[in-house]
Order: structure tokens, then sequence, then C-alpha cells
């Protein structure tokens, strides 16, 4: 999948290419029906996931990342629907798959960490009968070995196999997020879709979580993909990344590669508002104005009302999107001609 104009060119089974990719996104739209009138909060969005790779996804809130996420699964709440697009994992078209497909892959080739643990986890059923359930119900295995199982993972995630049948209430915020992980990976899924999985977690448990999540992608050979507005913790976790910005991407390419020397301002303003350890200041930099009103017709390139560098240009013309080097692009006007100079590499202050 190549994205080298304003829109994306969308494949036919015959003439695809072989590639490793696992999951390809092609211009994927999602809208919202709300009171003030349709909001298009996922337009045209393209990229995709090599196997065994991890991708970060990352921007202000409420910038799409989550809806994404979402879409991919097709778990969009009432109101929201895929208006555009294809999301095809290994191959199997996901947007136009029966419910009853659907079911079947949810879970055992795609999966989800969910952001609030304490709500991804049914509080009336033991955390062990979940994992066990959600096995049966995609392998064909016994309820002896299904438990067995479960053991085996909840050593993997580095909880004690003694508390598989303990109630959420009983877990602590981290051992709560470890068996989301736990349930999202018993069935063996191809990809994992982590949906900003450390938020509601004290800085040391956010670090153990993003190491295992790194440790059980590395042993178990999936790929990942993690939807943050936390920069660092996508630095420290991805080798790929994806910055969206008002339903759009805006950037791709390699983490390090686009963190510390991004072609699109927006990636680079993100960067610049990130606090560098050691360095004192006075005010902590940030992004001058809000994001646009997605209810409303666009015109233009999307940052321009808060770009430094905006031209007239850009307020007429929305920019395609262009490929900057090999693997890395950009949607920008002066993608090519900007100097946005470079900036340290987030890092975590617990590191």
């Amino acid at each position: 999948m190549t994205t080298s104009g304003a829109h994306s060119v969308t494949l036919t089974p015959e003439d695809r290419p072989e590639t490793n990719d696992l999951l390809t996104v092609n211009d994927l739209t999602v809208d919202f029906t709300t009171g003030a009138g349709t909001v298009r909060a996922v337009d045209g969005a393209s990229f995709s996931v090599p196997k065994g790779v991890s991708l970060g996804l990352v921007g202000e809130s409420g910038c799409g990342k989550s809806t994404t996420a979402y879409a991919l699964m097709r778990l969009l709440p009432r109101n929201g629907r895929i208006a555009a697009g294809e999301v095809r994992l290994n191959g199997a078209d996901l947007v136009r798959a029966s419910e009853k497909k659907l079911r079947d892959t949810r879970w055992r080739d795609i999966s989800m960490i969910f952001q609030n643990a304490m709500t991804a986890l049914n509080p009336v059923l033991r955390i062990g009968d979940q994992l066990i359930d959600a096995l049966r119900l995609h392998r064909e295995v016994s309820r002896r070995d299904a438990l067995a199982d479960a053991k085996q993972m909840f050593e993997r995630v580095g909880l004690p196999p003694s508390r598989l049948m303990q109630y959420p209430h009983e877990f602590s915020g981290g051992m709560k997020q470890r068996a989301v992980i736990a349930l999202a990976l018993i069935c063996g899924p191809s990809l994992v879709l982590a949906d900003e999985p450390t938020t509601a977690l004290d800085v040391v448990a956010q670090r153990r979580i993003l190491e295992l999540l790194e440790e059980l992608r590395a042993e178990l050979g999936n790929s990942l993909i993690m939807i943050s507005h936390d920069i660092s913790a996508v630095a420290e976790t991805c080798s790929q990344v994806a910055v969206m910005y008002a339903g759009q991407i805006v950037e791709t390419g390699p983490t390090r590669a686009t963190l510390l020397q991004s072609h699109h301002p927006y990636t680079h303003a993100l960067v610049s508002s990130f606090p560098a350890l050691g360095v004192k200041a006075d005010r902590l930099p940030s992004i001058d104005g809000a994001p646009p009103d997605l209810s409303q017709p666009m015109v233009g390139c999307r940052f321009a009302p808060r770009c430094p560098f905006a031209q007239e240009v850009c307020r007429r013309e929305a920019p395609p999107m262009v490929q900057v080097a090999p693997g890395r692009e950009s949607r920008c006007h002066f993608a090519t001609s900007l100097e946005l100079g470079s900036k340290p590499a987030p890092t975590r202050a617990d590191a």
C-alpha cells in the first residue's frame, strides 16, 4: 500500500502484490451522526502493519486514534459507521465481513487491550473463567486444557496462576491491566490493538506494562498497534509510527527517524511540546490554537491555522501525502523543503 497523492489507490485482489503486510488499511473513513450533524472522525486513513512489527498511532486527544482502532474491529458505537475504505487482515476484508465472520475473527486473529481495565473485565465473573470462556469460544479445547493455557498465560504476563480464580476487584490496577493483556493474547491473535493501555497507571506500573507488551510481542511474534498521546511510550515500544491530526494521518515512518527529524510541522510541534529531561524551562512549550471542528467543511491544510510555517497555498489547497524518504511520508505542501531541525528523542521520566 502506497500513498503518493491526496487519495490512496485501492487494489483489487487480482492486482494486489505479494507483501509482508499483516494489516493494510486503505482510505478508511469513519462518520458519526450527532445532534450537530455528521462528524467525519477519520478521513481517508491509509497505513500498513507488517508481520511482527509494532506501530504507534499518536496525536492529540480527539484526533481519531481510538476511532481508527475501533473501526478496524468494527466495534463502533451505533451512531458511527465506516463510510468508505478497506481494511484487510491477512488478506481478509473486515469492512465487508459478515457478523459471524467478525465474531470468529475477533480475539482469534485480532484483539484489543482496552484503555480502562476495570470496564474491560466482567466484575461478576472470575478472571480465569473469562479467559477460559474466550479460549473455548474460539478454539476447540476442553475446559481442562483451557485452564492449563490460562495458567500459562498468567505466568507469561507476570501474574501468579494461584490468583486465576479471583474477581477483578481483588486485583490492583497494574494487575488488572496485566489480566486484560492476558485476555487479549489468550487466543493467539496475530494483531493486537492497545488503546492507551497505561493511562490509568502510575509511572512504575506504566513502564512495566510497556516492557511486558514488547517482551510478549517479541516472544509470540504478533504485531502491535499502540494508540497513545504519549509519544515517549511509542518511542520506546514501537518501530514504526503514524501521526494523526484532525482525523487524518499526516506523517508516517520509522519511529526514531520520524520523531528526531520530522517532515510535518505538527509532528515537530508534538515532539517539541514534550518536556526534555535535565532541561529547565519556565514554561512548557505547547501548540497554539485548537484542532478544527470536524463537523464543519474542511478547506486547505487542517493544521494551517496553528502552523507557524503556513502559506497561502496551505489555506487554499489540501496537501497530498508525499514520500519524503524511503518508507517515510508526510502530508505537507513543504514536506521536503521545510527546515524543522532535529529534536532529542522523547524519553520517559521513569526511564
